[in-house]
């Protein structure tokens, strides 16, 4: 029937987006009817820019508990020393070594959600993949709520709470307000990360928030600029903006756990502390 969406096993190349910010989309749904001309990439807009730090909100003392080396000069955790070649988006390739550690953690198998060890913590939730080509930000906002909640909204609900158009998610705060307003909480802030590629401050707190957070039982939800040289595994040779749920880490070799709500790949998999560091920017994350 005219307008319908059909749903489509395999994802596919689109013209727009699930953030909202420009560039290219996954596809998973797609109109019997679509016309390319109307789904072009929207002019980016505004940011917005908070400087909370969970460290304020929950008192110094709590920072001790984290499981790494406190640096003597800092209140935050050092995050792991970034490689060469890992950061800017119009970087023109990555270093050998860069690359053979993002193959590495691609290739590392995924723990049974929920497992943890002394190094390896990981979260159980309920994973599904985004039910349009613009849901990303409504997926990944169900899988890290279902952390929390056994019932978690659907991903329909939350798109109208964002809320998420055709053009997606504009930007990370929504997806904060709708973690903090249904799990009735002030527990989740908004961390912009402007700088590409990001500071060692703002690696720092990332990858203290990604211990705090898996350890408290909460997930991260982070939006994403994946250029076609620094993809996350299975991904198309474009750029791709995008959310996805940190859900796991691994302090042995500095790795963290994805549940990726798009389909190109696998459903989970681990990427390099690094690269994430890297993907990020200049967007932000929900921790």
């Amino acid at each position: 029937m005219p307008g319908e969406w059909v749903y489509k096993p395999g994802r596919k190349e689109s013209t727009d987006m699930c953030d909202g910010h420009g560039g290219r989309r996954v596809e998973g749904l797609r109109s019997s009817h679509m016309n390319s001309d109307l789904f072009q990439p929207p002019v980016r807009l505004g940011r917005r820019t908070t400087t909370k730090l969970k460290a304020v909100a929950c008192g110094l003392a709590l920072i001790a508990g984290v499981s790494i080396p406190m640096a003597a000069s800092a209140s935050v955790a050092p995050g792991p020393a970034a490689t060469a070649q890992t950061g800017a988006k119009v970087s023109t390739g990555l270093s050998s070594a860069t690359l053979a550690a993002n193959q590495a953690a691609a290739a590392k198998k995924v723990p049974t959600l929920g497992h943890s060890t002394q190094t390896l913590r990981s979260l159980s939730i309920q994973f599904q993949y985004q039910q349009t080509g613009y849901w990303c930000g409504p997926a990944a906002t169900r899988m890290a709520l279902s952390a929390r909640m056994s019932s978690p909204p659907s991903q329909q609900e939350l798109a109208n709470q964002l809320p998420t158009t055709t053009n997606g998610t504009d930007w990370i705060g929504q997806v904060t307000r709708v973690l903090n307003n249904r799990l009735n909480t002030g527990y989740y802030e908004t961390k912009e990360m402007p700088n590409d590629p990001p500071t060692q401050a703002q690696r720092n707190l990332l990858w203290y928030d990604i211990q705090y957070d898996i350890d408290r039982g909460y997930a991260i939800v982070a939006n994403i600029v994946a250029p076609a040289n620094n993809h996350p595994p299975g991904y198309p040779n474009y750029t791709i903006w995008h959310y996805f749920t940190v859900i796991g880490y691994d302090t042995s070799d500095s790795t963290v756990l994805i549940a990726d709500p798009a389909g190109f790949g696998p459903a989970t998999y681990w990427l390099t502390f690094n690269q994430l560091a890297t993907l990020i920017p200049p967007k932000g994350y929900s921790a």
